[in-house]
């Protein structure tokens, strides 16, 4: 089974969209076309303040503003919409007419519905276990605790079971993405080809996109914490630098001291285009040679120690961490439930940590894809070859250890990361990565059209407009 890597303007965790920076503001371009959202926990914002006493409280009025398939948009609706746009402070959409933003967000609004509808008509279906992870994963990309993101979504004035459900509706649509548009985009070897060429005649160029490989440690700063706390977690990762500086395992010192999932992996983050950095992290970084040491930086997770492993320009043969991976899945359909595959997987973890049964053994006669014959054995990954559910999971794992039932679009996975080195992208590696990157491109066209002849099949009634 292939786990191609899917980048969502959507999930895309490896995406790591989230990674220690918090919430990102949504885009007005996501606000006025029809993509599946990115998931994401919204920034920590104030409720709307109460009326002063006296002052009579405005209430908006509940009405169908339009019926897409027979399916009521209600007014109440597009004005969620718009003041969870304007609550998450992008300055474009402050200096829009209210009565245009209503519009936005009822063409999104349309355009989700149809999809949905699509995505019913289809079988599409995500259980509670899918949401429960995804959940997990936003809170972790964060690095935040779920408790934590629950109290920020409700001081921005949502509700938890509102968050979820939005996750629901937006796995849903990444989904249907995954089965109606992805597989009709190929990418040939000549535009691979050209690609690189052109990667070439740029090298050393501003305009060529550059690559980095971060490691970190983080020193978590807790909620509410007091004055001195946060100045002995200060203290803390002061040290934990001084000693990175002065030559000590920079591996080492994360595993040891880290409050990051990512220190069961040295601390090292993945080559990425530096653009799927926190811009916190990019810009510590700036001018920091590879092998240097930045930091530490304050952000609302705490106090962060970054080490550049790699820099390099797009195509060059840049040094990335590949871990040597194996699996157990399991997939869900008609006569298997997603909890019923995660109980299995968690018995079969159960037994191979207590020496009744092997990795390898249990995955030849048990898992439901290619590598079974193979005992489960992936081989050696580089970062963002799986999609991105599996890669987090994966990069969380010590070498040797087996990862809880990961849910992913493909099923239910038992992992274990077997080794880690660090190792030059080959050409073929190169080749690998820059038809991803063109895919992903090329994915951003296919998906537009293809909302667009969503849209368009679906019958739309406009009824009274939405008024604030």
């Amino acid at each position: 089974m292939s786990h191609p890597r899917i980048p969502l303007t959507a999930f895309c965790l490896a995406a790591l969209a989230f990674l220690a920076s918090g919430a990102q503001a949504q885009g007005i371009t996501d606000f006025m076309r029809a993509r599946p959202p990115q998931l994401r926990a919204p920034a920590p914002t104030p409720a709307p303040a109460a009326p002063a006493a006296g002052q009579p409280r405005q209430r908006v009025a509940e009405y169908i503003v339009a019926l897409v398939n027979s399916e009521p948009v209600t007014n109440t609706e597009v004005q969620k919409r718009v003041e969870r746009a304007l609550r998450q402070g992008n300055p474009e959409m402050q200096r829009i007419p209210r009565a245009e933003l209503n519009r936005m967000a009822l063409e999104r609004i349309i355009a989700e519905k149809a999809q949905m509808q699509t995505a019913k008509e289809v079988g599409i279906r995500i259980d509670d276990l899918a949401v429960d992870q995804a959940v997990e994963n936003v809170a972790r990309q964060n690095q935040i605790s779920v408790d934590e993101m629950r109290r920020q979504l409700v001081a921005g004035g949502d509700t938890f079971e509102s968050f979820r459900n939005d996750l629901r509706s937006q796995l849903t649509l990444l989904r249907l993405r995954e089965r109606e548009v992805e597989p009709k985009v190929k990418i040939t070897d000549l535009e691979v080809d050209q690609y690189l060429q052109e990667q070439r005649n740029k090298a050393g160029g501003a305009a060529a996109p550059q690559e980095i490989n971060l490691g970190q440690v983080l020193v978590a700063v807790p909620e509410n914490a007091s004055a001195d706390q946060v100045a002995a977690a200060q203290r803390k990762a002061e040290d934990i630098a001084r000693r990175a500086r002065g030559g000590d395992d920079f591996a080492a010192l994360a595993r040891e001291y880290s409050d990051s999932p990512d220190k069961a992996n040295g601390g090292a983050m993945g080559l990425r285009n530096a653009d799927r950095y926190p811009a916190l992290f990019t810009e510590a970084v700036a001018s920091t040679a590879v092998g240097g040491i930045a930091g530490p930086v304050r952000s609302s997770a705490g106090f962060h120690v970054l080490k550049v492993i790699s820099k390099a320009q797009f195509g060059d043969a840049a040094t990335v961490t590949q871990t040597k991976v194996r699996h157990i899945l399991l997939r869900v359909d008609d006569n298997r439930t997603t909890a019923q595959a995660v109980d299995i997987l968690a018995g079969f973890k159960r037994r191979i940590e207590s020496g009744t049964a092997t990795f390898e053994g249990l995955a030849r006669d048990n898992s439901q894809d290619g590598s079974a014959k193979d005992g489960g054995e992936l081989g050696w990954s580089r970062p963002g070859l799986f999609v991105p559910e599996f890669e987090d999971a994966m990069n969380r794992l010590a070498p040797g250890q087996i990862s809880d039932p990961v849910v992913t679009r493909f099923g239910v996975h038992l992992i274990q990361a077997e080794e880690r080195r660090e190792a030059k992208l080959s050409q073929a590696e190169q080749r690998d990565a820059a038809r991803a990157l063109l895919r992903e491109k090329r994915l951003e066209d296919a998906y537009d059209t293809w909302a667009q002849e969503v849209r368009a099949r679906a019958y739309v009634e406009y009824r009274e407009p939405p008024q604030s």
